[in-house]
């Protein structure tokens, strides 16, 4: 591997059949590939490696168990930092994020290169969801409603998994802090990122809910983000506590 300026990180938990749809379509950009896989009993990991064979610019983690979304990124990000890849993307495996999205947002990063970090978003001007309930988007919005509010962030979507980091960003980041596992991780990695002074931008993206396999969502990653934002909005407002 080693070949391109970008490579995007896909954390995998049986995505076996998603990602016979997505690496094609990948690969036809100017990406690299890394999976990183927790242990899954559909051969994902092997429709990864099969397809890195043939092309040379995809390779996979194996993990020995269901470890979480943070620490697959955190070891992803370990991985790649000293092969000095300029930008290291963030991608969900399930479809929800578009290959014709990500091509935009890496044409925007080349031509704004004050970007430490590009997030893909759905609740700004332009962003939009599909297939989702009304439910599901009510609790996201309120999340990153909150999220704002406890963070004092303007960031519209701080829960976003589909970012383009700068790998100067991540070298400044204090990575072995980063303690969620859940979807709270997108939330301490933008706290983290504006802690060190990173400029972010936020582009629109159109987010798609699968339609091949099941959602990872549960309520332990929800009640997971609620305290950790609570904890972290309380530091923000009593630093000496």
């Amino acid at each position: 591997m080693k070949a391109q300026p970008n490579v995007v990180v896909i954390p995998t938990v049986d995505e076996a059949e998603n990602l016979r749809i997505l690496l094609p379509k990948l690969l036809l950009l100017d990406v690299d590939i890394l999976i990183v896989d927790d242990a899954s009993r559909d051969g994902t990991a092997d429709v990864a490696q099969e397809l890195g064979a043939e092309t040379g610019r995809i390779s996979v983690i194996c993990r020995p168990s269901k470890m979480g979304l943070g620490s697959a990124y955190i070891q992803g990000f370990q991985k790649l930092l000293p092969l000095n890849y300029v930008n290291i993307i963030q991608m969900d495996a399930d479809g929800s994020h578009r290959v014709e999205d990500l091509a935009a947002m890496l044409a925007k990063i080349l031509i704004t290169p004050g970007t430490d970090l590009m997030i893909g978003s759905r609740w700004i001007p332009g962003g939009k969801v599909e297939n989702w309930s009304k439910h599901r988007e009510a609790l996201s919005r309120a999340a990153n409603w909150y999220s704002r509010k406890a963070l004092a962030t303007s960031v519209g979507d701080m829960t976003a998994g589909f970012r383009i980091y700068r790998a100067d960003l991540l070298r400044k980041m204090n990575l072995q802090s980063i303690e969620s596992e859940g979807y709270s991780f997108q939330i301490e990695m933008t706290r983290e990122a504006l802690r060190v002074g990173a400029v972010v931008m936020e582009v629109p993206i159109t987010f798609i809910e699968r339609t091949i396999g099941t959602s990872k969502m549960s309520m332990p990653i929800v009640l997971e983000a609620i305290v950790k934002v609570t904890k972290w909005g309380f530091l923000r407002c009593n630093p000496l506590k």
